[in-house]
């Protein structure tokens, strides 16, 4: 059944916790797959908090089989609820890691942004070194659930959790949203919008907004230990413009607000910031 939901694309090639996309339920036929494929090009803050930014290549993958398990983006999981009003299930999502470029590899180094083509000339140009004498964080695995409830066919309350990030991989953050699914623009038009929050352990906070001793000491930043709490507000909108039965324009953009301790990080050079993709995808 061809639903025609936003797809889940990469987004934690933007550097920092970006949300984990759970697609809706499709029921299909037992032993089926539904897959989208595709590239396009994505402008994001280099890590959370800054004011510079990057433009990546963005990969775009969603892969639905009728058992459930889904591979969307960066994340994966399984529908395990047979209510037709509540989606449910284990999720499992990767989250880039940081350098002090303020960006990072993630597992199978798809987060090789264009910085990485362009040549030696140009490359003097690339600014480096914004976090420099802060640890590193490398990817982390990320292990949780999620929970959605629909409304309505066309509004849905969502919920994830997700374990495992930071320096030692135990910050946990919770992500509480709503959607509003494929609104119908025209025969080839789909517009999806959402809005949520993001609350996260001391763990998760320190590791990415925090300043240890030893940090102050060779960076540039003073000592600064923050705790948990609302980390973010976040607003997006979703375009999908379908070019045939199996090719699609998919256009994403997503505000986000940093809050609490997040914001009064000595990190934080901007507490709001966009982030803008597009990309081409073909369906199987």
């Amino acid at each position: 059944m061809n639903k025609l939901l936003p797809l889940a694309m990469a987004s934690l090639l933007a550097g920092g916790a970006a949300q984990a996309q759970t697609p809706a339920t499709n029921p299909m036929p037992d032993g089926s797959r539904d897959m989208y494929v595709g590239l396009g090009l994505q402008s994001a803050p280099r890590y959370e908090g800054t004011g510079s930014r990057r433009v990546s290549a963005l990969p775009v993958l969603q892969v639905e089989w009728s058992n459930g398990v889904f591979i969307s983006g960066m994340s994966a999981g399984m529908h395990l609820s047979n209510s037709p009003t509540v989606e449910a299930g284990p999720l499992l999502a990767v989250l880039p890691g940081r350098d002090e470029s303020g960006t990072g590899q993630v597992v199978g180094g798809v987060n090789n942004s264009l910085i990485n083509t362009i040549g030696a000339s140009d490359r003097a140009m690339v600014p480096t070194g914004r976090l420099a004498g802060m640890d590193e964080i490398g990817a982390r695995l990320q292990a949780g659930a999620f929970y959605n409830v629909y409304l309505n066919p066309q509004w849905r309350l969502t919920s994830s959790v997700l374990y495992g990030a930071g320096k030692d991989r135990d910050g946990l953050r919770l992500d509480l949203g709503v959607q509003r699914l494929a609104a119908v623009l025209g025969e080839r038009h789909r517009v999806s919008v959402s809005a949520g929050v993001g609350i996260v352990n001391a763990n998760y906070n320190d590791s990415y907004f925090g300043v240890s001793a030893q940090e102050a000491a060779r960076s540039r930043f003073h000592a600064y230990r923050p705790g948990g709490g609302v980390q973010d507000v976040h607003v997006g909108a979703r375009w999908n413009w379908v070019l045939s039965p199996s090719w699609m324009l998919t256009s994403n953009l997503q505000a986000k607000r940093l809050l609490g301790d997040a914001r009064l990080s000595p990190l934080t050079e901007r507490s709001t910031n966009l982030t803008v993709s597009t990309a081409i995808a073909y369906r199987f």
